[in-house]
């Protein structure tokens, strides 16, 4: 079997090959690649190369394959796992494997493993570990239901104490005040889209950004009315024009502080504003993974011993949270297409991933099974108007307030003649 894929053979080189695969073994599984988005942790996985410590060290004679948020459909079945998963099932994947405390993970470590290709071979750690799932839905959501993942463990994440035992309670604090700073980038949004849906829902999620655009589309797409529906007072903030950012901020929280803080950004004043920000028995997450490895920032530590401030980090989801996020998508309670404004095919793959901090918007949503420019959402009614394909996907995406939708998708597949 042949596939096509784009490889990285050290520090920002990056190859789209073709090339075969080997013949399956009885504990692995064959699959069609049909969807891939693309995480900022591949950008820094990129700038890493083989230093990255999910990257092998002889990438530059065995590369691997990149891309880690992809779905597709089954395509052979070795004989282990014949009686539980079959050929044509679509599936789902969580590629945070922690196989017997390995960092090994698909778009970081393996060669015949990962998302941005036409087939790849799902090995038998995944199966063991059931980070393979049988899905049934749009492809484009099963791809984003691994960052969404993420938004939903950094929820989980985070816990809170209490003075008369030792007891933690996890997740963010009911009733509470939510800060997700730097959030209107497609992890941000999902941040938000997580939390104003939440049964045991805090009182006030505050997003903040630096940028009216980001802002402007944020607001558009989750709604200060859709988080009151729901109970939950939202906030959008522009701290670039706040005379006194600590000031200002603490007064949307009638001076209580933040029980819960999500740092969007590894970026040093942005660490320290939230710092400076938390209530008694606050928890911050570092949800932001630095690319220089020995970033840091000050931190007040005389309140993390006496107002007991909690500072704690994550990355990735597991299993149950990828299960979370799917099942609420499929409910409708998440809208995992919040986090995309650019659509591509194969051939865009490179290129995006190069130069990701550069392109504006968020997710970039790959499809593997034919090339395509990377284009922007919101420039498909422009080129609609010579391009009958464009004109079709802005006429779907309106109907779906300007998100990206499963009816633009199957439109992609019936015009590239893509069959699953």
């Amino acid at each position: 079997m042949k596939t096509k894929a784009v490889r990285m053979y050290g520090t920002r080189d990056l190859r789209l090959e073709e090339f075969e695969l080997p013949q399956i073994k009885d504990d692995e599984i064959l699959v069609k690649i049909m969807s891939d988005s693309i995480c900022m942790s591949t950008y820094k996985l990129v700038e890493q190369g083989k230093n990255h410590k999910r990257a092998p060290k002889n990438i530059d004679t065995n590369p691997v394959i990149i891309g880690h948020e992809f779905s597709g459909v089954i395509v052979e079945v070795g004989e282990k796992w014949k009686d539980q998963f079959k050929p044509g099932m679509k599936f789902a994947q969580q590629p945070a494997l922690n196989y017997k405390g390995s960092l090994a993970s698909p778009g970081y470590s393996y060669e015949f493993f990962g998302g941005a290709c036409t087939y790849c071979i799902i090995p038998h750690e995944v199966m063991e570990l059931g980070c393979l799932m049988p899905y049934d839905g749009s492809f484009f959501e099963a791809s984003l239901g691994e960052p969404m993942s993420c938004c939903i463990g950094g929820y989980h994440g985070n816990y809170h104490t209490n003075k008369r035992n030792h007891d933690l309670k996890t997740g963010v604090k009911e009733d509470g005040y939510v800060l997700v700073a730097g959030g209107c980038g497609p992890m941000g949004l999902g941040m938000i889209s997580y939390g104003i849906q939440l049964e045991d829902h805090p009182k006030k999620i505050v997003v903040t950004d630096i940028d009216d655009a980001k802002l402007a589309r944020a607001e558009e797409v989750i709604s200060v009315e859709q988080a009151a529906k729901n109970g939950v007072e939202l906030c959008y903030v522009n701290t670039a024009t706040m005379a006194d950012p600590v000031k200002e901020l603490m007064e949307l929280t009638d001076g209580h502080g933040f029980d819960d803080a999500f740092v969007m950004l590894p970026i040093k004043p942005v660490v320290e504003l939230c710092d400076k920000l938390m209530a008694f028995d606050g928890c911050m997450n570092f949800f932001a993974g630095p690319t220089d490895n020995q970033f840091s920032a000050n931190i007040n530590m005389y309140d993390v011993h006496y107002t007991s401030k909690h500072i704690v980090g994550t990355t990735g989801g597991n299993n149950d949270d990828l299960i979370e996020a799917n099942t609420l998508a499929a409910a409708g309670k998440i809208e995992p297409a919040v986090m995309v404004t650019h659509v591509g095919g194969i051939n865009s793959i490179i290129d995006a991933t190069l130069t990701l901090p550069q392109i504006p918007g968020g997710k970039k949503l790959t499809y593997t099974q034919f090339d395509m420019p990377l284009t922007a959402i919101e420039d498909f009614g422009k080129l609609g108007k010579t391009d009958p394909l464009f004109k079709k996907l802005d006429e779907a995406c309106k109907k779906n307030r300007g998100l990206w939708c499963a009816e633009a998708e199957n439109i992609l597949f019936e015009h590239f003649g893509v069959e699953y």
